[in-house]
């Protein structure tokens, strides 16, 4: 029985490609989607071996979808898709459960490859990361740890993109007020105190796109 793969990318262009690479390699293709969100709702439905899902996604980052991803399906398996190789984020990624880190330049090489490798029950991380970050993990040394919660970060994704509060709350299925306070509470812990500097703080995170 072929792999079942959910793909996961904004850009229709990139989806189709991967999807061309991927089932002329054998694997299933079981859904395409566009943002974070959808992506979740699917892998709930479908549960998929594995979730292709790229970083930098409209109203939910691939980072927060893997995550969730693989809350509603733990037999899943989560690949990264990302242009950031900084240590941070690949650390986060595999702090998350997140088994396949793959740099976009080298995707169409790697993305098989990885695929195979997690399948297995391996990790796999594009050449080029950092292996200093692998003992990092694998020794628990600390890389200061993001100081937003998952639903923090998924409200500051949404505020940096230009929703206002109410709109904040029907994304999310929750209360005007409870999104404003988790506004507030981010600009404490991040002592921002204007909408820009939190549009920034986002686009330094990957968050969003500048």
């Amino acid at each position: 029985m072929p792999t079942r793969i959910l793909l996961a990318d904004d850009h229709l262009i990139v989806r189709e490609g991967l999807k061309a690479l991927l089932e002329g390699e054998g694997f299933a293709i079981v859904a395409e989607v566009g943002d974070g969100h959808e992506a979740v709702r699917v892998a709930r439905e479908r549960c998929p071996d594995v979730a292709v899902v790229d970083f930098g996604m409209p109203l939910l980052n691939g980072f927060d979808a893997a995550r969730e991803i693989l809350q509603a399906c733990p037999r899943a398996k989560a690949i990264l898709l990302t242009m950031h190789t900084e240590d941070h984020y690949v650390l986060e990624a595999l702090r998350a459960g997140i088994k396949g880190y793959v740099v976009k330049t080298q995707a169409a090489a790697d993305l098989v490859r990885a695929i195979n490798e997690v399948q297995k029950g391996m990790v796999y991380l594009s050449p080029g990361i950092s292996q200093t970050v692998v003992q990092a993990y694998l020794t628990k040394s600390d890389v200061p740890p993001d100081p937003l919660t998952p639903r923090e970060r998924e409200v500051l994704q949404l505020v940096a993109e230009g929703n206002s509060s109410k709109e904040v709350a029907k994304l999310l299925g929750i209360t005007k007020k409870t999104a404003e306070s988790h506004r507030t509470r981010i600009m404490e812990k991040l002592e921002i105190h204007e909408t820009a500097s939190l549009v920034r703080y986002a686009v330094r995170r990957g968050l969003i796109q500048p």
